[in-house]
């Protein structure tokens, strides 16, 4: 619980203090004044008994104004001034009467209106409180409003991340279970239930892991080569793969599964539809403030407008949606023709995701 929720959770405690506080520095201004312009006996007793029928006096304004609180502002300006005016004349009665007793001759009221005359500028200080209060309650409001909204984008990003991670096992299991399909039909039995352990293995890690949790480049690798292992049964090979990640890069920390798609499309569009195979190479460093991810592969590439047309576009465009989600503008995202082949490129900050 934060300093604010713990004075949310005390706020009668809170309104007692500043009433009290406030009520306070109001007797203590009187005292510097009375200095100045008038120092006679019973001044200080009349100044306590002031601030403390002011204290008890307007005290019955916090429940009329809850009441207020939800009304328009036309009502809350009148139910205040027709609140304020009567604990004004009340105070100025009780104010005139310590006076008449406290200071004698000089508090006789010279007529039977000047008691309303006087609570002007009483009903001007029970004003000001009134403003304070409403400008408190409307400053928490306000918080609250803020704090719902933040509470509300970010369930919005968790769920949309959520389903974008799982959008991913899906995807992945079809085109697995595909080709365990293919080597049921092909008679390679064996191979086919290594790859459905394979397989089983993958979707476990992948249950494990959080959507909303990250993992160091070294795990994300790992479950890379979980996903290869059950690949390579089917190509052998022909799937050929390069890493050349520096040693710093590997402890830095990455949304998990954010490679993993990227290279199913290297596996189903670089190697599986070419005899001799092909090449899948994984880069990673880090320069500067930033993490670079790089998936590259000898394929056929993307024509200009067709990667979100085709199957390719589902691991592309899951990968961009998630790091937009994550972080915002402070990442780099591209999927080039490397000529041959293609690369896609991913830039993170590493003082977010560096452990």
């Amino acid at each position: 619980m934060n300093v604010i929720d713990t004075w949310r959770a005390r706020r009668n405690l809170l309104f007692w203090l500043l009433h009290s506080g406030g009520w306070l520095a109001w007797g203590i201004t009187q005292k510097v004044g009375s200095a100045f312009y008038d120092a006679r006996d019973g001044y200080d007793r009349l100044i306590v008994i002031a601030a403390l029928s002011g204290l008890t006096l307007s005290l019955p304004l916090r429940y009329v104004y809850r009441r207020l609180w939800r009304r328009s502002a036309g009502a809350i300006v009148a139910g205040s001034l027709a609140a304020c005016y009567p604990i004004a004349l009340a105070w100025r009665a009780v104010i005139n009467g310590a006076g008449q007793i406290l200071l004698l001759d000089s508090t006789e009221m010279r007529s039977r209106f000047e008691i309303f005359s006087g609570a002007l500028p009483a009903m001007y200080l029970l004003l000001c409180w009134s403003a304070l209060y409403f400008g408190a309650r409307y400053y928490d409001s306000l918080q609250q409003q803020r704090e719902a909204t933040l509470r509300t984008t970010t369930l919005a990003q968790e769920a949309q991340l959520k389903m974008l991670r799982y959008q991913l096992n899906p995807h992945y299991l079809f085109n697995t279970l595909n080709a365990i399909s293919t080597l049921i039909l092909d008679n390679h039995n064996r191979v086919a239930n290594q790859a459905v352990g394979r397989l089983a293995e993958f979707l476990r890690y992948t249950l494990d892991q959080d959507p909303m949790k990250t993992v160091t480049l070294r795990q994300e690798v790992d479950a890379v080569n979980l996903y290869l292992n059950s690949e390579r049964l089917r190509f052998g090979e022909r799937l050929r793969l390069e890493f050349a990640i520096e040693a710093p890069a590997l402890e830095a920390m990455v949304p998990s599964l954010i490679l993993q798609p990227l290279v199913e499309n290297a596996v189903k569009y670089a190697v599986s539809p070419r005899e001799d195979g092909g090449l899948i190479r994984i880069e990673g460093r880090i320069r500067g403030s930033m993490l670079e991810l790089v998936v590259l592969d000898d394929g056929p590439g993307i024509e200009s407008g067709r990667a979100l047309a085709d199957g390719r576009g589902v691991g592309l465009r899951n990968t961009r949606e998630r790091l937009a989600v994550l972080c915002g503008d402070k990442h780099r995202f591209a999927a080039l023709n490397a000529k041959p082949g293609l690369r896609v490129e991913i830039g993170l900050p590493a003082e977010v995701w560096h452990s």
